[in-house]
Order: C-alpha cells, then structure tokens, then sequence
C-alpha cells in the first residue's frame, strides 16, 4: 500500500515536517503545503512534492493529514479545499484543537461526505522523528484499518478508540498530566534555588526511584541549565493548556492546569513563546533564575 497511497500533509511546522519525513522513509508519495513554503523545502529535497495551495496539495490523495496549529486555522484551511478531496480519501486531524473545535471539524467532513478520523498525536519534534509517536485513532473501524500504515509510520503505538471526539478528549487528559509534570518540576528546581538547594541534588535524589521521570530530567536539565532548544513550542503549550482548562469546565479543579497555564503565560509575555516548553520555568521563578 505504502508505495502506491499519496498522503497530503497539511502544516510542515516543527510536528508535521518530521512527520512528513517518516512517510518519506516509508515509501508513501507526500504531497507537502505550509502557508511558509520555506518550511517544506527540505521535505521537497527529500522527495516530497510541493503544492502551491492546499487544494492542490490533497487532489486526488487517499489521506489528507492536517497538523496544523490550532482548530480556527484546520477549520479555515480544509473549509476551502474538502471539495477537492476525492470521496474515498480519508481526513486525519492529528493536531490538538480541543473538544468543540474536534466536533465543528467532524461535523464539515460529513457535510462534505469525507471520512474523518480524530487522530491525534502524543510525542514532541524527537519521537516524531524517529517514528515514536503514540497516534490515537477515533473513527470508523474500517477507515482505521486502512490508516494503519500510515500510523504505523509515524508512531510505535496505535490506541483505538470509539466515536468522534473520543481521541481528543484522551490527548487532553494525557496531556494535562504532562503539563503538570512540566510544571511540577519547574517549581521543584524553583524552591531549590529559593531555598539555597542545588538543584541538581533535586535530579540526584529522586533517580531510579518511585519519583523519577525521565521526562522531568530531561526538561529540568534544561531549566537548570537555562537553555531550551526546541522541541516544543511554548505557546503552542499555552493553547493546550488553554484548551484542557476549557474541557475541565465546572467539573473538574483542574488546579495544576490552571497553575501550568498561568507560568506559561508569563513565560510567553516575557519572549520564551517560541523557545521549549521547558521555558515554563521563567514564568515560575521571580528574578535572575542563577
């Protein structure tokens, strides 16, 4: 199937691009269009064809993958182009756009008589990769079953899931515990410093036991260090924890969310939107963090 189905991929940013990469790898024709054309062209010179608009770029293709960087800008892009999407293609909405954004873009699939998988993707610019990401499929059984070589090139993990919707409610609860993590950690290494602690004596204590993470290793690193290269982008992280914030409603105190959300907005105002997510740390402490 690989060597014969052409993918269109919608939003080459610091997830689609790779993304794009590993269909590359794995014999697919990728059709590539990004509203900065610059961002495709080491995709292009890998092989990747480039399209001029993102009519052109999903005529014709048998999957259409959209990760691009929130639910407006998926609704504005695919609302001018699924009359062009051949009717036995299938849409897969990997990016993270929330509850009421994942339902309104379901919703003009069907208008338009287009398959729709909720298909978002857990893992940031590393395990995208190297093919690492964890894809987490709601839809039609059989449309699933189809878009299984495509998942399985991009990801090490499949979870199915029933019903529209039901991915994304999944990526928001899995990724309101990294964010909190996140955050977690960066209050951690905060209180060191506060208190006179090195905070690498922090990374030290908890390694190799029930408290260790090797995620919170990695991003503490990075705010003991004070450098973050990307891997994330931080604003893009203040959209989901918008977002999380959002689904929690008046059902949930979603407390940790709403702490990660405020650090992360601080951040943000003080120039680290582009930067790591790990950046958090600087909406954490208050004053020179050495």
């Amino acid at each position: 199937m690989s060597d014969q189905a052409t993918i269109a991929v919608l939003g080459t940013g610091i997830m689609g691009a790779p993304m794009a990469g590993r269909l590359l790898d794995a014999g697919f024709t990728v059709r590539v269009w990004n509203r900065t054309a610059s961002k495709a062209a080491p995709l292009v010179e890998r092989g990747a064809i480039a399209a001029d608009s993102p009519a052109d770029a999903v005529r014709g293709a048998d999957f259409v993958l959209t990760m691009l960087a929130d639910g407006p800008t998926v609704h504005a892009v695919m609302s001018d182009v699924l009359p062009a999407v051949a009717p036995d293609a299938i849409w897969l909405q990997a990016a993270t756009v929330g509850l009421a954004h994942i339902e309104a873009l379901a919703k003009l699939a069907d208008d338009a008589g287009v398959t729709f998988l909720d298909s978002p993707v857990l893992g940031t610019k590393q395990p995208a990769e190297t093919g690492q990401l964890v894809v987490m499929a709601a839809g039609p059984d059989d449309a699933i079953e189809r878009s299984v070589p495509v998942f399985e090139a991009i990801g090490r993990k499949i979870i199915r899931l029933s019903g529209t919707g039901a991915a994304s409610k999944l990526k928001l609860v899995v990724n309101g515990w990294v964010l909190g993590l996140t955050n977690a950690g960066a209050e951690a290494i905060g209180l060191s410093r506060a208190l006179g602690v090195d905070p690498e004596l922090f990374l030290e204590t908890i390694s190799g036991g029930a408290a260790d993470s090797p995620y919170v290793r990695i991003k503490g690193r990075a705010m003991i260090d004070d450098d973050y290269p990307l891997s994330f982008p931080l604003d893009l992280a203040v959209k989901d924890a918008r977002l999380i914030v959002e689904a929690a409603g008046d059902d949930v105190d979603a407390g940790a969310a709403v702490a990660a959300l405020r650090h992360l907005e601080r951040a943000s105002e003080l120039g680290y939107g582009e930067t790591d997510m790990a950046a958090i740390y600087r909406g954490v402490i208050k004053g020179d963090p050495s």
